[in-house]
């Protein structure tokens, strides 16, 4: 299957590292109130932090590799968005089916302070997933033209 020319393997091998590390902090957020870490320390493990950075990161690096352009920076951008919300609304869901809260979960960290162990918390995640997506793209993008005007347009891609 190609997404954009590429398979989604090549993807994958493009940021792996960066999945690894996004799978690690969302693990490690569902784990760490179990070893006793409060939540006001969990909380800086912060999965939309490193949606972040990893933005920034790629949007400057599929340019600057030789890796794609604007139409392969949303999978390289999508695949950790959809890993970490992935993460998430599978702990909303073990979050409900064992009536017991965990990072995901907690109304400490929900708008208005509301039960997180529901189905809509759920499925907003789900939803949120693909308009992250879409919004860091877009945001990606404009730092990738940026840098394509910086590098000197095409001229970088081919040295």
């Amino acid at each position: 299957m190609k997404i954009f020319g590429k398979s989604l393997s090549e993807y994958v091998s493009f940021e792996k590292w960066f999945l690894v590390l996004i799978l690690a902090v969302g693990l490690a957020r569902l784990a760490l109130p179990f070893f006793g870490v409060p939540a006001s320390i969990d909380k800086f493990f912060s999965l939309t932090v490193l949606f972040l950075l990893g933005m920034i990161f790629y949007s400057i690096t599929v340019h600057t590799s030789g890796f794609g352009s604007y139409k392969q920076l949303l999978p390289v951008i999508a695949l950790p968005v959809i890993l970490g919300n992935c993460i998430i609304v599978g702990s909303i869901v073990l979050a409900i089916l064992t009536n017991r809260d965990n990072i995901f979960s907690i109304p400490e960290f929900s708008p208005g302070h509301v039960d997180g162990k529901t189905w809509g918390h759920a499925g907003a995640h789900a939803v949120a997933a693909i308009v992250l997506s879409i919004v860091l793209w877009g945001l990606g993008c404009l730092l990738m033209l940026a840098t394509k005007k910086l590098a000197g347009g095409e001229k970088a891609q081919a040295a």
